[in-house]
């Protein structure tokens, strides 16, 4: 069964002492049988035999020596479970822990591709809840049926020592009860996977809102957000307890059969007796040990809402464990060099599915070039920087990067010669200092006040309670869209690229501040090749070249001055952005 092989695979480095365990967990189950034999020794030397007044005289040594015996098997018995379960424990937790980096370096690794079809609620669940139940049915289902399965086999053993007729009795409950067990389990497996969907959603519920919780507050949708997270919350439970109502259909018979046993045994048993066929020793060890045939059954239901859940939860695991990236590292190289920063697209399409994003774009930059791209929403600009680092692959055409397919070259040794600013920024819960120098953790501290500095951040960052040591909440929180921008530009700025790319990263600051970081974006120390997505003019108006994007082709091509006297796109913003400070002017005025 491939899930077990994928167990076994995984306890690489464990499996001794898991093996270990499943020896001791299969002996110190066989020794049940031992207190019964004895406890029949007793009753039948000492209290019912037709010597018993004159053994308790006689054989007291006997008697005292099966006591102590019985006082041993237990001690022993217990201290093997407890060494046992310490086995099951140390080898569970240890497959969970390399599972878990497998697993995290395995999410690491996809593309974005990846990310956009999954969930993060869902991920989150396979790392913690799915996980956790394997390691449960690895620690406690796999020991539960490996002991009621031993302990059954040899009680069914040592009964047919005593007597095959009283044995055949008590197993003519066996095949009910295995039907009845059979059925709910076929009943119940798709429940569980329903049941897992179910809490993934929740979860991708609960993230998102405590993630966006501003702008939750924002629209005052509170309300609106507990209605639907109570709505996903009673689908889990509607699942849950459908699940449990199932158990509870299948419970009585299951119980009835189990409680038979001991009905079986005083009626077949009190029958043999009189017929002298057994001894009231023999009789009390089958009372002893009838446990051995009902419990198992008793919990054979348990055992199987368990195993279905670790199959629910092992196949989502799985699907994590086995994804491939369709981006991957082929050309991996000994020794990162610095790029040059020519960047050249060649006759460029991408899809997006089946959606055509962009189709035919041409255009090359020269090292310590500024390119401009602006266009409507949707009109592919994000796409098109996206294919540069290889967060995407072109659908057809080539992306060439100092004379190189990306295709072509070692990712890493690609992504760290570009240096990446998003308009939405995401800051990590870590210092200033920290969030800055993300890209070289080693960067001393006036290297960062510099990046700072020229990306307008240092005034605001010094005013803060801790300056650069001070700690920013998840994502930022605590910072203005301007201020988390600006830390973000210095973030890209900092690893010194040779190429950087800029998503309209200044969206959210006062032209003031815009100046001055357009005034350092064209004096860095380092030959620098930009790419800035922008909506302004006031950025884009003297980079060396602008594109114009529309439905995925690029309409126009040239500088600032080249595309006012077109009469386009460019010119059509322009007049808009200007009429719109002229007004503002005017008003104020």
């Amino acid at each position: 069964m491939f899930q077990l092989k994928w167990l076994w695979h995984n306890l690489k480095g464990d499996r001794v002492r898991y093996i270990l365990a499943l020896i001791l967990s299969v002996a110190g189950s066989s020794l049940t049988i031992i207190n019964p034999y004895i406890g029949q020794r007793i009753v039948d030397t000492f209290i019912t035999g037709d010597n018993a007044a004159q053994n308790l005289t006689d054989e007291r040594s006997l008697l005292i020596g099966l006591c102590f015996g019985m006082v041993g098997f237990t001690l022993l018995r217990t201290g093997m479970a407890y060494f046992t379960t310490l086995l099951y424990e140390r080898a569970s937790q240890n497959m969970l822990y390399r599972v878990r980096i497998f697993l995290y370096n395995k999410i690491q690794g996809q593309d974005m591709q990846y990310y956009d079809r999954n969930r993060t609620g869902d991920l989150m669940t396979k790392m913690t809840g799915d996980l956790d139940m394997v390691r449960h049915t690895m620690a406690w289902i796999i020991k539960t049926i490996i002991e009621s399965l031993t302990i059954f086999i040899a009680a069914v053993v040592y009964f047919f020592y005593i007597d095959a007729e009283l044995t055949w009795w008590l197993l003519i409950l066996a095949p009910p009860i295995f039907i009845v067990a059979f059925i709910f389990a076929r009943r119940v497996r798709p429940m569980y996977g329903d049941l897992r969907e179910k809490l993934s959603q929740l979860n991708t519920v609960t993230q998102e809102n405590i993630a966006g919780n501003r702008v939750v507050k924002a629209f005052a949708r509170e309300e609106f957000e507990v209605e639907k997270f109570g709505e996903k919350n009673v689908n889990y439970s509607k699942a849950n307890k459908a699940a449990a109502m199932v158990w509870l259909d299948y419970f009585p018979y299951l119980e009835t059969f189990a409680q038979a046993f001991f009905v079986i045994l005083m009626l077949a048993g009190g029958f043999l007796i009189m017929d002298g066929r057994i001894t009231f020793g023999e009789f009390s060890a089958f009372s002893a040990l009838i446990w051995g045939l009902a419990n198992p059954m008793r919990t054979i239901g348990i055992i199987i809402n368990d195993i279905q859940r670790f199959f629910a939860s092992l196949n989502k695991i799985v699907d994590v464990y086995y994804a491939e990236p369709r981006i991957v590292n082929e050309h991996k190289g000994n020794e990162k060099r610095r790029y040059e920063g020519r960047i050249e697209f060649d006759n460029v399409s991408f899809k997006y599915d089946n959606a055509v994003v962009l189709e035919n774009i041409s255009f090359s930059v020269e090292p310590g070039e500024t390119i401009a791209i602006m266009g409507a929403t949707g009109s592919g600009k994000t796409s098109l920087i996206n294919l540069i680092p290889r967060f995407y692959d072109v659908s057809k055409g080539r992306v060439i990067v100092d004379g190189t397919d990306v295709r072509k070259l070692e990712i890493d040794e690609l992504r760290g010669n570009i240096g990446v600013a998003t308009q939405d920024v995401l800051l990590f819960s870590d210092t200033i200092d920290g969030n800055i120098a993300y890209g070289d953790p080693d960067m001393p501290e006036e290297d960062v006040e510099n990046f700072a500095k020229l990306a307008a951040a240092h005034d605001f960052i010094r005013k803060m309670p801790d300056g650069y040591n001070t700690i920013v909440g998840e994502r930022g929180v605590g910072l203005s869209g301007g201020q988390k921008q600006r830390i973000a530009l210095s973030r890209a700025m900092a690893v010194k690229p040779p190429i950087l790319i800029l998503d309209d990263t200044t969206s959210a600051v006062d032209n003031e501040t815009e100046e001055h970081i357009q005034k350092s974006l064209r004096e860095l120390d380092f030959t620098c090749t930009k790419i800035i997505i922008a909506q302004r003019v006031s950025t884009t108006a003297e980079a060396d070249r602008i594109l114009i994007l529309d439905n995925g082709r690029v309409i126009e091509e040239g500088t600032h001055a080249e595309l006012l006297k077109k009469r386009g796109y460019y010119y059509e913003v322009f007049k808009l952005q200007n009429e719109g400070i002229g007004r503002q002017a005017t008003t104020h005025g």
